[in-house]
């Protein structure tokens, strides 16, 4: 159970200001799990990476870099070839990630079933 005590009601101000509100929206997104796990695989390039996504965007795979690197998640290293080649890795922070996020996930695979089945039995019924 989380340790923090929360005010009732939690104002939105502190709930906006709140390190777990932060992360989460963060990790939330679209892309920024997927691209912490391939990186916790080994270091990419950025074509290697954008390659492994089929679907992202070079302008959102970029944004996405940028942002994780401005969180300390990931480190940009440039090496002084021409023309330059970039490589991403995870920072020990962004590994330290890794298993939280593992940990969610396993609860995501193991709990799926459960979440179908109460989604089918509580949607709301059109037409009536």
């Amino acid at each position: 159970m989380v340790s923090a005590s929360l005010p009732s009601p939690i104002p939105s101000d502190e709930f906006e200001r709140c390190p777990v509100t932060d992360i989460l929206r963060r990790v939330g997104d679209k892309w920024s799990i997927l691209v912490v796990v391939l990186l916790g695989r080994r270091t990419y390039r950025y074509n290697e990476l954008q390659r492994e996504i089929e679907t992202i965007s070079q302008r959102m795979l970029t944004r996405t870099l940028r942002a994780l690197e401005s969180d300390g998640l990931v480190h940009r290293e440039v090496f002084p070839t021409v023309p330059p080649s970039v490589e991403y890795s995870l920072t020990p922070l962004g590994r330290s990630l890794l298993e939280p996020l593992s940990a969610l996930a396993d609860w995501a695979v193991l709990h799926q079933p459960d979440i179908a089945a109460a989604r089918a039995t509580n949607r709301p019924q059109r037409g009536n």
